[in-house]
């Protein structure tokens, strides 16, 4: 009777560390795929206007209709681009748990979502327009498209990319004081986010960084993931 209690207390610490060693196996894991996702969409979708959409301003529609369902495909792919962002912040906020730093964790937080709100804003604007060319020429003639064009162009190169740019300062700064990730990643993404905030000439390549930045760093959470997962986990997995 003397050694029931003691098993049995082996057992629940068993089942204990089991249930942690799961949970942080998972949480790294769903971050890593979450922000994979976002960065092969939102860069699908960046790319695909881009080829879509000509550089210059011109005022008849024969780009449109030779384009239209590459430009309906590519705005289609924001809305799950933003999901799998939103995953990714969220998964990564739960990761940093009791280590996460209030002022830091704000600005990591409150940059992700404008970001995110800027990025949807763009593209409900950029639908909206084309939806209209599509169903009235004169939209060209009002100078209304060339409104638009100018307002999109300030959202996505501008404010959109500075908040990228605050957001990635704000993940390294946070690297730096949990310890989660090696220091030149920090460093790199330092780097990195200068340039989007310093940026004053719209360059298509400086769009890009930030959805490289995350597919690399989720790739490289996934690899560090799969390397500390041992050989015999619980419950078979």
């Amino acid at each position: 009777m003397k050694n029931e209690y003691p098993e049995k207390t082996r057992e629940t610490v068993k089942e204990t560390q089991s249930t942690l060693i799961r949970s942080s196996l998972k949480t790294p894991r769903a971050a890593a795929i979450a922000g994979i996702i976002f960065a092969v969409l939102y860069g699908t979708s960046r790319v695909l206007l881009h080829l879509a959409i000509p550089p210059d301003v011109i005022p008849d529609t024969l780009w449109l209709g030779a384009n239209a369902g590459m430009t309906s495909f590519a705005l289609n792919l924001i809305p799950f681009a933003g999901i799998a962002f939103l995953w990714f912040i969220g998964v990564i906020r739960d990761l940093l748990g009791e280590m996460e730093d209030r002022l830091f964790a704000t600005v990591f937080l409150g940059s992700g979502l404008l970001f995110l709100v800027l990025t949807f804003m763009a593209g409900a604007l950029a639908g909206g327009m084309l939806s209209a060319i599509l169903q009235s020429d004169t939209i060209t003639e009002t100078g209304l498209y060339t409104f638009n064009r100018a307002v999109l162009y300030q959202i996505i190169n501008i404010y959109s990319i500075r908040m990228a740019g605050v957001f990635m300062i704000s993940m390294g700064t946070i690297w730096l004081r949990t310890g989660l990730m090696h220091r030149g990643w920090a460093y790199l993404s330092f780097v990195l986010a200068l340039v989007l905030l310093l940026s004053i000439q719209f360059s298509f390549w400086v769009i890009l960084i930030f959805p490289v930045w995350v597919f690399l760093v989720s790739v490289l959470i996934l690899i560090r993931n799969m390397r500390r997962q041992p050989l015999e986990s619980p419950g078979g997995m």
